[in-house]
């Protein structure tokens, strides 16, 4: 249920509409307004990825992942209405709130993972990621539905794109507070508190912990290698997350309707993606579902790249959304395989950092090769696509029964 309730945010804030509508209205479709856009993501991402680790140091240490994951998710729900107020220029007001929200969004995506192992047997880890993923889909779908029928009526009403699109703002935050209510009522926090410091060191042991496992990295070694594998792969797919809008627009020439019902088809084959492939990928295996996935993805870049008709680019999109909800749910599912039951939160820390730096490696790529080609959206999708390529030749390399014997025979030293 929360996989439903905070996905709303990432399809209306971060793909189908406030994106589009921050470099065509925020900074009047200047060539700089797509790399202000990614910067300011970046910057978010920066943030996670510096409090991340010791975030889940402490919830391991304390059982605290439910408190923290109240909290930030208030802060996403109160930042995101505060988008309402963005208008036609406001650009570093619109930056400062973009990295507020996005920084409590990624955090709290975090925490929710790390309940994953204690929700799941080790063999239904993939099924059961697939379902988060699948109604996190569904929750986007009823958040974007809902946003495209008030801008449907108000095109109507003769409004303008600065009148009606901050109002989807409010709509998205008000669903993503109500649908996440059953999380923190019914949800409950298994884990124990472990042995730890008392007073005012509760920093410094989060990041001694940290430490730690920095330290014994090597008895991990197929955790980490699938955590560099994640940074490549997953910056090709947070830069089409983040920038799939602004393509539809830019390159392909959609008006804001027509990219609110392309993401809404595409959010419906993600669901099914994520709900098929989370069915099928512990018997067919999760490196073997992430790399079918990944060869999709390569076949998605150049149908985007070469499409000359939008009968083709709905094409690539829906490859898009198929490939989107199994890669994310097999990822997700794989880091809870290969983590120690002490140290779920840390490392799902770490496996957050490793889609953060994504987050920040993809789309500032896409940016930068957008602005110094003078709005080239093209060849910018296209160098996308070698994020893949790489992503796919790390994964070669990791043993999944090794890497999880590692997670069960955890050293005691740790």
């Amino acid at each position: 249920m929360f996989d439903f309730a905070n996905s709303g945010y990432t399809t209306v804030v971060i793909t189908a509409i406030f994106n589009a509508y921050f470099v065509a209205v925020v900074a009047g479709n200047e060539d700089w307004g797509t790399f202000a856009w990614t910067a300011s993501l970046a910057a978010s991402y920066m943030l996670i990825i510096l409090t991340a680790p010791a975030l889940g140091a402490y919830a391991d240490a304390y059982a605290m992942k439910k408190p923290l994951l109240f909290m930030t998710t208030i802060g996403c729900i109160v930042f995101t209405a505060l988008l309402f107020f963005i208008g036609p220029g406001d650009l570093w007001l619109a930056v400062t709130l973009i990295i507020l929200t996005n920084f409590f969004f990624g955090t709290g995506e975090n925490l929710i993972a790390a309940f994953l192992p204690e929700l799941a047997k080790s063999q239904s880890l993939g099924k059961v990621s697939g379902w988060g993923w699948g109604l996190g889909y569904l929750g986007g779908l009823v958040s974007l539905g809902c946003s495209l029928a008030y801008v449907t009526w108000a095109q109507d009403q003769g409004y303008e794109a600065s009148q009606y699109i901050p109002v989807t703002m409010l709509i998205t935050a008000a669903i993503f507070a109500i649908a996440s209510t059953p999380t923190f009522l019914y949800l409950k926090e298994r884990a124990q508190p472990q042995p730890h410091l008392s007073g005012r060191r509760i920093i410094r042991e989060s990041f001694s912990r940290l430490r730690d496992t920095l330290k014994h990295v090597r008895h991990y070694q197929d955790l980490m290698r699938f955590l560099l594998c994640l940074v490549f792969y997953q910056a090709g797919i947070q830069t089409v997350i983040a920038l799939a809008a602004i393509y539809a627009q830019q390159a392909m020439g959609f008006d804001t309707q027509e990219t609110m019902l392309l993401v809404l088809l595409v959010n419906i084959t993600a669901a099914l993606g994520a709900f098929t492939f989370g069915h099928i990928q512990d018997k067919l295996g999760h490196l073997t579902t992430i790399a079918l996935t990944l060869v999709g993805w390569m076949i998605m870049i150049l149908l985007a790249w070469y499409a000359d008709d939008r009968a083709m680019f709905w094409l690539a999109a829906n490859i898009a959304g198929l490939c989107l909800g199994a890669s994310q749910s097999a990822g997700r599912a794989l880091v809870g395989l290969f983590s120690p039951a002490s140290r779920r939160a840390e490392f799902f820390g770490l496996w957050g950092l490793a889609v953060k730096l994504s987050s920040i490696l993809g789309p500032l790529t896409y940016g930068w090769v957008s602005w110094v080609s003078r709005g080239d959206h093209r060849l910018a999708m296209l160098i996308t696509g070698s994020y893949f390529i790489i992503g796919l030749l790390i994964l070669v390399r990791i043993d999944v029964s090794r890497g999880r014997q590692a997670a069960l025979h955890e050293p005691t030293d740790i």
